[in-house]
């Protein structure tokens, strides 16, 4: 039986074999299952298979790995339109709206994802869940400014009865408890991982009312967005769209 790791390589694997062309600009999503197609991505330009492909990764971690692999890499400054965007996800509903963030690097992904014409997301399948919330918490980007002012807002929304909204500490790559210090993001933010106990109703709601909220800077919904979903599972990988 593949591991997860397997799986994962799978997927990232198979999102670059059969989205990305040559002359392609394409974003370089961030996490462990988009670290494979960052890897492949690589490989194929190595071997001269893939030709004339620019890059936008949506992280500094990403960023890094693109560049040992010799990946051309510019920005959103000079390239705001994208082919093709490639990047894990947290949890993924039938709808196929998606709760992201998880690695910390929702903001950059978001901007990133929203300006590609074609946007495929990669996940095993504990990733595939019958609604968002109680598997996985949501998290939310806000400023260091009166931080804790923002989370009592965000906590008071109506849509959020029963969250538990908790500050994210230690390292900003993943929502464990792990150090002392308040998690800090690429962007110089800090992370609200929300929890919740049941399903939320309407993601595309709650989205909208945290955005709303002065001092938050993006939520990790990612509504609406997703071209397809390239899914490993124990009985092989499967594509499933809107």
């Amino acid at each position: 039986m593949a591991t997860q790791d397997e799986l994962k390589k799978q997927v990232g694997y198979k999102a670059v074999d059969d989205y990305v062309k040559s002359g392609m600009v394409i974003g370089l999503g961030t996490g462990s299952t988009a670290y494979y197609a960052v890897e492949r991505v690589g490989e194929k330009l190595k071997s001269g298979e893939l030709k004339d492909i620019i890059a936008i990764p949506t992280s500094i971690r990403t960023k890094e790995q693109a560049e040992s692999l010799d990946i051309p890499l510019v920005t959103l400054d000079t390239h705001s339109k994208l082919d093709v965007a490639i990047d894990g996800a947290d949890e993924v509903d039938p709808k196929l709206n998606l709760v992201k963030g998880g690695g910390g690097a929702l903001l950059r992904e978001k901007m990133v994802e929203i300006c590609a014409e074609k946007f495929i997301v990669i996940v095993d399948e504990s990733k595939i869940v019958d609604g968002l919330g109680p598997g996985f918490p949501v998290p939310v980007e806000i400023t260091p400014f009166c931080h804790e002012h923002t989370m009592r807002a965000v906590g008071d929304l109506p849509s959020m009865k029963g969250c538990n909204p908790v500050l994210r500490m230690g390292s900003s790559s993943n929502n464990e408890n792990d150090g002392d210090e308040i998690a800090v993001t690429d962007n110089g933010n800090y992370i609200v991982d929300l929890h919740f106990s049941e399903f939320i109703k309407d993601p595309s709601v709650m989205a909208t009312e945290l955005k709303n909220v002065c001092g938050v800077v993006d939520h990790g919904f990612f509504c609406g967005m997703t071209t397809a979903v390239i899914i490993a599972g124990t009985d092989g990988v499967t594509v499933k769209e809107p």
